[in-house]
């Protein structure tokens, strides 16, 4: 009698989940299939083959997977390749305190490609993927302008602060924030656009916005009052250099797949206006299924007129870790960072860092969240190709994540080990 086990059955996202089939016969043919239904109702799904081994048993951790989604050892593959069934839809908890994902996982005997409602597996079990830890609080922030969501680690703290901001997808987006806030950061999923009264359209980046986040932050009786950090991503990653070239309190800063300049959107601070690198909307390509390849209308060789755009990063006093995927579709990524490093060390500044990553692509998330390649983006109202090869894609989340962690926890609270 199969036997299908899998450990543990309620975990964080980012957490390693073991899978585990035993009572097969020796050298038994078998697929596993995991299967999701997001917040919207749409259907996720991955499956791979395997073989068992002469004690008819099939062990993630070791057993190499024949094809499928995937091939060869990868013991979360089918979370971290996750399909879903409409096409171009992205994986993204939105509703983080009050559910799960639950991810059934079926065994099925044999070569089971395409699922009916009239085949049943041999077992099934279903796991609870969770955003947020037990006892992480989660505060509606509605103060002054600012709008968001404070997550906070249970206990008395005080703990260490930080921003976290996401790019184009308008609203508020809080699923990076709870993880963070469940390995021990207070953490502040900050909205800039699109939510509530906020403006609908991001027509110019209004930086004593993000000042009142930061202070907004800082009040806070459980938040370290020495300075914070910021974790970024595409546009949200620009806006992060453009608080650290400007703006005091801010100790550190992660960078991730973001540009060293202003691009389309202006930015003022007070008496300062800086006017952005227009778009170069004419060099958009479109993909064979008509999804939108926005890579060349950024510009990375910076001509004369553009150099005011380029941001002051030589300024910054945070420490900065920028994070890139080579095959990032959105922009060239890694040519940013180099220049904005080249431009901090002409300046003297050693306070920088750079990982970068061969075949990941512009969505570096949080290890529970599936591959990526494009999505739907509201923004644009088209498809837009983020790039990435599935396998290096996956990896460097993984590394990334906990990357990222050591990196706060080394420039918000020295001293103190990591949560990991």
């Amino acid at each position: 009698m199969a036997k299908l086990t899998v450990t543990p059955r309620t975990s964080l996202v980012d957490e390693p989940v073991k899978i585990h089939v035993s009572g097969l016969a020796p050298s038994e043919l078998v697929t596993l299939q995991a299967s999701l239904t997001d917040d919207k109702g749409v259907l996720f799904q991955s499956r791979a083959f395997y073989r068992s081994d002469e004690a008819g048993e099939v062990d993630l951790e070791h057993t190499a997977a024949l094809g499928g989604d995937y091939a060869g050892v990868r013991p979360m593959g089918l979370f971290q390749f996750l399909k879903p069934e409409k096409m171009f839809h992205r994986l993204m908890k939105r509703d983080v305190m009050q559910s799960p994902f639950h991810v059934r996982l079926d065994l099925f005997s044999s070569f089971h490609l395409v699922s009916t409602p009239h085949d049943q597996p041999v077992t099934s079990r279903t796991v609870e993927r969770w955003y947020v830890a037990p006892g992480v609080q989660r505060i509606l922030i509605r103060d002054g302008r600012v709008r968001g969501a404070l997550f906070l680690p249970p206990g008395e703290g005080p703990f260490p602060g930080l921003i976290d901001l996401f790019g184009g997808v308008r609203g508020l987006i809080e699923f990076r924030a709870s993880l963070l806030a469940s390995r021990g950061f207070a953490a502040l999923a900050l909205a800039y656009f699109g939510y509530e009264d906020l403006p609908e359209i991001l027509a110019e980046v209004d930086l004593e916005y993000f000042e009142e986040a930061i202070n907004v932050l800082l009040k806070h009786p459980k938040v370290e009052g020495t300075g914070i950090g910021l974790v970024s991503v595409c546009k949200g990653a620009e806006i992060a250099l453009a608080m650290a070239s400007f703006l005091p309190k801010i100790k550190a800063v992660v960078c991730i797949n973001g540009t060293s300049a202003l691009n389309g959107t202006s930015l003022r601070y007070r008496n300062l206006h800086i006017n952005p690198i227009p778009y170069k909307l004419e060099h958009l390509r479109y993909r064979s299924m008509g999804q939108l390849d926005i890579y060349d209308t950024v510009e990375v060789i910076r001509t004369e007129i553009s150099q005011g755009s380029i941001l002051p990063i030589e300024k910054a006093e945070a420490n900065i870790l920028f994070i890139v995927g080579e095959n990032d579709r959105n922009y060239n990524s890694k040519a940013f960072a180099e220049e904005a490093m080249e431009r901090m060390r002409r300046h003297g500044k050693k306070n920088y860092s750079m990982l970068c990553y061969p075949g990941a692509g512009h969505l570096i998330e949080p290890p529970g969240s599936p591959f990526c390649y494009h999505s739907w983006v509201s923004m644009f109202a088209c498809v837009v190709v983020w790039g990435g090869e599935a396998q290096s894609h996956v990896a460097a989340q993984e590394h990334s994540w906990k990357e990222i962690q050591k990196f706060l926890w080394q420039h918000l609270h020295p001293g103190v080990s990591s949560k990991l």
